[in-house]
């Protein structure tokens, strides 16, 4: 498994790019606690159609985004 910190920095050059890693840190963090890639192919088509599933990724997404965003100052000099 790769860093759970890509590069091992949250900085960013712009908002889009935090919005990138945020999602990659998603992944990373299901990838840490499934590590099986077999079972996560498995799972996937389970999650991938159910409303509730995708709502709760979405929320682990807006997580690591306002980590990453307060990590940023917000993107403001």
């Amino acid at each position: 498994m790769g860093d759970l910190i890509p590069n091992d920095t949250l900085i960013t050059a712009t908002p889009e790019e935090g919005r990138a890693l945020a999602i990659k840190l998603a992944r990373l963090s299901i990838k840490a606690t499934q590590p099986d890639a077999e079972i996560r192919a498995r799972l996937r088509p389970d999650y991938a159609e159910n409303a509730d599933s995708l709502t709760a990724v979405a929320h682990v997404v807006a997580v690591e985004f306002s980590t990453i965003a307060a990590a940023n100052n917000y993107w403001r000099d």
